[in-house]
């Protein structure tokens, strides 16, 4: 028998001693592999480029910056009221029992003083006029004859041929004739003032307001037919508190803000020496300038120029709103950005005074302000 021979008795045998074979020389080959060197953070290599990444971050994004100024910024006060008509005319009837006959002006025209607004039918005036002259002729005429008689009763007086108490007739009748007489002549011209005032006219330039006038009906007398602007002049009635009116001065000046965004000036031209008894409020009277926008009875805005102050300010763009409260984000010489609050205050154009929170040589975000979270690394452009 060979000596390297192995026999294996026993059913089933065989095939175990087989892969038991196998297995090890399996085993044997992984064991004589070289080991890969790791590629782990032990290579210095690799944490050499590690640390190098780390210090070159990238920046989150691009803005650019801005120190605060100081300027000088108005002090005003801001309060709320209404554009009224600077005085309204009501201009009516002063005939009654007449009927209109047209009505030439609406609401909005504007007119000039003197201008016939509207008409009454005349028939019943011209004839009351004439009535009233042929009264005064009559008057004429009687007074004339009276005169008469009395100057012939004077010519004879010294004759005797009547007596004083006739004379004194004569001559009283005289002086009755002749108030008659001018009594008939002002009851003409009561008719004809009555023949004039059946055209309406316009008391004064200004726009027409309201109007209650209709053709075909009847007014009395003192009716109102229209309601008009007088020279179209309108101004804003602000109001204040009592606190606030020892700011106010006649002549100060004033911006109105109308509801449509127009600003117009204005100036103090009254101060009500009375606090409305419900808001207590004092009303303040400014005078607009003519516009084609002023409209009674609508809301605005006004500003009163008090005089002007120093303040610390930067641009709009700059202010971040989050939470109901201002920040501001300040860049440091790391050209990361720090969020700060602040306390803002006016408002002039683009900038806006900041009354708390930052340092005058301190550098802010402006462009790109509003994409910034506190710690983010940036890059400063001009």
């Amino acid at each position: 028998m060979n000596a390297h021979t192995i026999k294996v008795k026993g059913p089933g045998l065989g095939k175990g001693w087989t892969w038991f074979a196998l297995s090890l020389t399996g085993m044997a080959l992984i064991a004589c592999q070289p080991k890969a060197p790791d590629s782990g953070a032990n290579d210095p290599k690799t944490e050499a480029g590690a640390d190098g990444d780390a210090g070159l971050a990238k920046p989150s994004m691009t803005i650019t910056v801005e120190k605060p100024s100081t300027d000088n910024i108005g002090l005003l006060l801001d309060a709320n009221g209404n554009v009224s008509a600077w005085q309204e005319a009501s201009v009516g009837a002063e005939v009654s029992g007449l009927r209109l006959a047209t009505v030439t002006a609406n609401v909005g025209d504007r007119v000039k003083k003197g201008q016939i607004l509207a008409t009454f039918v005349t028939a019943t005036a011209e004839a009351e006029s004439l009535q009233g002259k042929a009264a005064e002729m009559q008057a004429e005429a009687n007074h004339e004859n009276a005169k008469a008689d009395a100057d012939r009763a004077r010519s004879i007086e010294d004759t005797g041929a009547l007596s004083q108490s006739q004379i004194a007739q004569y001559l009283t009748a005289e002086k009755v004739s002749k108030a008659q007489w001018e009594a008939a002549k002002a009851a003409f011209s009561a008719t004809q003032i009555r023949l004039g005032n059946t055209s309406v006219k316009a008391p004064d330039d200004g726009v027409i307001s309201a109007r209650s006038a209709t053709v075909g009906g009847v007014v009395g007398a003192g009716q109102e037919l229209f309601r008009m602007v007088r020279q179209g002049r309108m101004e804003w009635r602000g109001e204040v508190t009592p606190g606030e009116l020892g700011r106010v001065k006649l002549g100060q000046e004033v911006k109105v803000t109308l509801a449509t965004g127009t600003e117009l000036p204005g100036k103090v031209r009254a101060i009500s020496p009375t606090a409305d008894l419900q808001t207590r409020n004092i009303i303040v009277y400014v005078d607009l300038p003519r516009h084609e926008e002023l409209t009674a009875g609508t809301f605005a805005k006004g500003r009163f120029v008090l005089g002007e102050s120093s303040a610390l300010t930067v641009p709009a763009a700059a202010i971040v709103v989050r939470d109901g409260h201002s920040y501001v984000f300040v860049i440091g010489a790391d050209n990361k950005a720090a969020q700060r609050k602040v306390q803002t205050g006016r408002r002039v154009g683009e900038r806006v005074e900041l009354l708390d929170g930052l340092k005058p040589d301190e550098s802010v975000a402006v462009k790109g302000a509003g994409f910034l979270n506190e710690g983010d690394f940036v890059k400063v452009v001009k």
